[in-house]
């Protein structure tokens, strides 16, 4: 396959998600201080609460001594290469596995430059309903939520469109 017909045109995408994870972190830094003061958006459901990470996913691993920056910030780096090559191992009209992988590259490299610049993640996002709280995240963390779950999903229904038509 030549250069010229793969899906790495897809990283633009990638890009968006970085530059709109970027912004909205600026934002939330300057927006909502103090950390942990919920912002109501939508009251019963969605707060803007300014939050830190320097664990991954659900805080895990947030209470190490400082050397799970280093673990994730290489995690991130190695994920996104794997994912980059199958992007470039992508055909450039298969968007159905090219708009996830670019949605996970943008996030880990969004989430990857917080642990570079603050060796912590910044996190806004509070979703809740009544006693229920979901941990508080960010852009980054939707895209590659999003990312995983499109994956999956047409990975599952990849069989079954290709069945239809023949």
């Amino acid at each position: 396959m030549s250069n010229q017909s793969n899906a790495l045109r897809w990283l633009w995408l990638s890009a968006i998600v970085i530059v709109l994870d970027q912004a909205s972190k600026f934002w939330a830094l300057d927006a909502l201080q103090p950390a942990g003061l919920p912002h109501p958006v939508i009251p019963g459901f969605l707060n803007w609460t300014l939050a830190f990470n320097t664990g991954a996913a659900f805080s895990f691993l947030a209470d190490g001594a400082g050397w799970q920056r280093w673990f994730f910030v290489l995690l991130a780096v190695v994920i996104s290469a794997v994912l980059v090559v199958w992007l470039n191992r992508t055909e450039g009209r298969d968007w159905r596995t090219a708009l996830p992988l670019g949605l996970i590259v943008g996030g880990a490299l969004g989430n990857l430059i917080d642990r570079l610049h603050a060796a912590q993640v910044t996190d806004f996002i509070q979703v809740y309903y009544r006693d229920w709280h979901y941990p508080v995240f960010n852009v980054a963390d939707c895209a590659i939520s999003v990312g995983a779950v499109l994956l999956i999903v047409f990975g599952l229904f990849a069989g079954k469109q290709t069945d239809a038509v023949r």
